[in-house]
């Protein structure tokens, strides 16, 4: 059962109790700014949390989630994500990190109006189409649409590695490297979709170039 309003705050202390345990100094390290090495894009989903599948500590990622993992140009929200971190806190991993059984991308290929949603995830649907000749040949619907989730991280890492932040500060610093990951919900491991990020980079560059000359 969730637990109730007023025992998340009961949570909270003995979690900050915890966490002096191990380091009596951890707040005022907390509180003195962060320097993270990575960018994670993440599905909104309530079992997909970024710090705990990762197995990292407060202050050491940096996290945007949204409905299906998204990276839409025209979204300030994200965009202003990649932009702080990569330009402010110089972070040296992007990962766009998807998972299997993903409701967003389900949704995506419904027939039915999802309102709101309509625009959002409409952009899962032209990932559709692009892999459409793969995906129709996938005859197990459960396999085809976890198959989606993957070619969507895909073509999310590429969307994060069009940006002029990500091209210019790779093209002075070598970092950020863009990562695409899929996270298993049933048995708790994370997938590396082995993202080609510099052949990606190469590939789009004659369109998408925007670093300075």
């Amino acid at each position: 059962m969730a637990a109730s309003y007023e025992q998340v705050f009961e949570n909270n202390k003995q979690w900050v109790e915890r966490m002096k345990g191990s380091d009596a100094d951890f707040f005022d390290k907390l509180a003195e700014g962060q320097q993270p090495e990575y960018l994670y894009i993440g599905c909104s989903d309530s079992r997909a949390p970024a710090n705990q599948i990762m197995g990292l500590e407060p202050g050491e990622v940096f996290v945007h989630r949204n409905v299906a993992n998204m990276v839409v140009n025209t979204d300030l929200n994200v965009m202003s994500v990649i932009n702080y971190a990569v330009v402010h806190l110089k972070v040296k991993h992007i990962i766009v990190c998807g998972h299997y059984n993903c409701g967003g991308v389900k949704a995506a290929m419904t027939s039915q109006d999802l309102g709101i949603l309509n625009p959002w995830l409409r952009n899962i649907r032209d990932v559709y189409r692009m892999y459409r000749k793969e995906l129709d040949g996938i005859a197990d619907e459960h396999d085809r649409y976890n198959r989606l989730v993957e070619l969507n991280v895909i073509e999310q890492c590429t969307n994060v590695i069009k940006t002029a932040e990500v091209q210019q500060q790779y093209a002075a610093n070598n970092f950020p490297v863009v990562h695409g990951w899929v996270f298993d919900l049933k048995t708790g491991l994370l997938k590396d979709l082995n993202i080609n990020f510099e052949g990606t980079l190469n590939n789009i560059k004659e369109i998408y170039d925007i670093t300075p000359h």
